[in-house]
C-alpha cells in the first residue's frame, strides 16, 4: 500500500522580489501563515499598544485588550504602579476577568475561585488545603509558581505597551524619532477620552497595514477627502519611517488655498468623478473646525508595527487598535479623544468630526470596503500578486510626495525579516 505524504503544516511562499514591489496573495489568507504570525509577530519582541494610562486613573482601575487573539489585562495597583497580565487562568485556562473595563480589590476567577493580586500574582487557591483531612494540593503546592503570565511593559506619553518577549530593544528605540516626535504632538495636553467605537473588517489584517501606510490611496478612494479640501493632490505631505521602515507616519500640510488649486485637481480627476466641487454640506461645521495644536498639520496617520494606528483627521483624535481574528478578519478598537484643558467648543467640535471619520462615516467605512474588496479578489489566487511600484522600485527612503506607496514596501521588507522568508532568493517559508 502507498504510503501518503505527510501533510505540508508550514506554508512555502514564493516571492518574486526582495524590494516589496510583488507581494503574494497567499499572504491575506494562507492558514498555516497567520498561525505563525501570533506566535512571532504578536507573541515576538515587538512592542503593542495597550492602553491609555487615563483610561486606569485609579487604584484598582483595569481594562481588557488583546495582543494578536491574546487576551490580556491593564490594571493599576493600590500603590498606582501598572500591571498586565494575560487573562487566562493558571488553574485551567479560564478567562479570569470577564469585563470590559472596572475596578476591582482582586481578581477571582470564576470556574474554581482561584485568587490574583492587581499584579498578577496568585494570593489564594480555594480548599488548598483540603477539607476535614481529605483531599487539596500536594504539599509542595507553591502559590507564586501559579500566578498569571505577566507581560512587560512600558510608556511613552501616556500610551501603555506590552510585550511577552524577555528581551526587546527599549520603546522609544523600538518607535523612531519621527512616531516619537508626532506622540509627542499628540501628548503634550493631557488626554481626555470621549468615546470608542469598534469595527470589524472582512479582511485580513495586513491589508489594513498597507492601507494606513498608503498616502496615494486617500484622495482617490475618499471622494469626501478631496471634494472638501481635508487631503488632495494640491497639498503637501509625505511618509517617514523609522530604521526599520516597520513604522510609519503620513502627514499632510496645507494652507487653506491649496484646497482651491482647481484646474490641478480637474486634471488629476478627469479619468473618474471623485472630485466633486459642487457638492455641498448639510451641516458645514463639520469642516474647518478649531484646530487643537499651533500648527499647520491636517492629517496625520502614524502606523506602528504590528497592530497601532494613532490618528489626526482634521480635528478628530483617534487611537486605533488593530485586533486579528482569523486569516479573514480582523477588527478595529476605536478610542476617539481630546484634551482634559480644552473647551466646550473644541470637545464638541471632535465629536462632531468623530461621526464623519468613524466606521459608520464616509472614511472609515470605505478604507474597511476596500479591504474586504481586496480580500474577496485575492482570496482564492496562488502563485499571483500584487504591483506595488508608485513611487519606485529598490530602496525604501521616506518620501516627501502622497503620489506613492514606499512605506507599504517598507512594511513588507520588515515582516518577511520577521517571518524568516529568504531574502536571498525571494522564496522560502515561516
Amino acid at each position: 500500500m502507498k504510503q501518503r505524504a505527510p501533510k505540508q503544516t508550514k506554508p512555502k511562499i514564493a516571492w518574486q522580489t526582495n524590494d516589496g514591489t510583488r507581494v503574494p496573495f497567499e499572504v491575506f489568507y494562507d492558514s498555516d501563515l497567520y498561525a505563525a504570525e501570533l506566535d512571532r509577530i504578536y507573541s515576538g519582541a515587538h512592542w503593542q499598544y495597550l492602553a491609555l494610562a487615563s483610561e486606569i486613573p485609579n487604584q484598582g482601575d483595569y481594562t481588557s485588550t488583546y495582543l494578536g487573539e491574546r487576551r490580556v489585562v491593564v490594571c493599576r495597583d493600590n500603590d498606582g504602579k501598572i500591571h498586565s497580565f494575560e487573562n487566562r487562568c493558571a488553574h485551567r485556562g479560564a478567562q479570569v476577568v470577564p469585563r470590559q473595563r472596572g475596578n476591582a480589590s482582586q481578581f477571582n476567577c470564576p470556574y474554581h475561585m482561584w485568587c490574583y493580586n492587581h499584579a498578577g500574582d496568585l494570593t489564594a487557591v480555594p480548599q488548598s488545603g483540603g477539607v476535614k483531612g481529605k483531599g487539596g494540593m500536594p504539599k509542595d503546592f507553591d502559590l507564586s509558581a501559579h500566578g498569571l503570565r505577566k507581560l512587560k511593559i512600558a510608556q511613552y506619553g501616556g500610551l501603555i505597551f506590552g510585550t511577552f518577549a524577555e528581551e526587546i530593544m527599549p520603546l522609544e528605540q523600538y518607535l523612531g524619532p519621527t512616531m516619537v516626535k508626532h506622540l509627542d504632538r499628540f501628548t503634550k495636553r493631557p488626554i481626555r477620552v470621549l468615546g470608542y467605537y469598534r469595527q470589524v473588517v472582512e479582511a485580513n489584517w495586513k491589508l489594513y497595514a498597507e492601507n494606513t501606510r498608503d498616502p496615494y490611496h486617500a484622495p482617490l478612494l475618499h471622494l469626501f477627502h478631496v471634494s472638501f479640501g481635508i487631503q488632495t493632490p494640491a497639498k503637501a505631505g509625505g511618509s517617514y519611517m523609522d530604521d526599520e521602515k516597520k513604522n510609519n507616519c503620513i502627514v499632510v500640510t496645507g494652507a487653506p488655498e491649496d484646497a482651491d488649486d482647481h484646474a490641478l485637481l480637474i486634471e488629476q480627476y478627469k479619468t473618474n468623478e471623485k472630485y466633486r466641487p459642487d457638492y455641498a454640506l448639510r451641516d458645514p461645521r463639520i469642516i474647518g473646525t478649531q484646530r487643537s495644536h499651533d500648527d499647520d498639520i491636517d492629517l496625520v496617520i502614524m502606523s506602528i508595527f504590528p497592530s497601532l494606528v494613532v490618528a489626526q483627521v482634521e480635528s478628530a483624535f483617534q487611537i486605533r487598535h488593530i485586533r486579528p481574528k482569523g486569516p479573514e478578519k480582523f477588527e478595529i478598537y476605536w478610542t476617539y479623544f481630546g484634551y482634559d484643558d480644552g473647551d466646550e467648543k473644541e470637545t464638541t467640535d471632535k465629536l462632531r468630526v468623530a461621526n464623519m471619520i468613524g466606521p459608520a462615516g464616509f472614511i472609515s467605512m470605505e478604507d474597511g470596503e476596500a479591504s474586504r474588496l481586496v480580500q474577496q479578489g485575492v482570496r482564492t489566487q496562488k502563485g499571483t500578486h500584487s504591483f506595488i511600484e508608485m513611487g519606485g522600485r529598490g530602496d525604501v527612503t521616506d518620501q516627501d510626495t502622497l503620489a506613492q506607496e514606499v512605506a507599504i514596501r517598507g512594511f513588507w521588507q520588515y515582516y518577511r525579516k520577521v517571518m524568516g522568508f529568504n531574502a536571498e532568493t525571494g522564496g522560502g517559508q515561516p
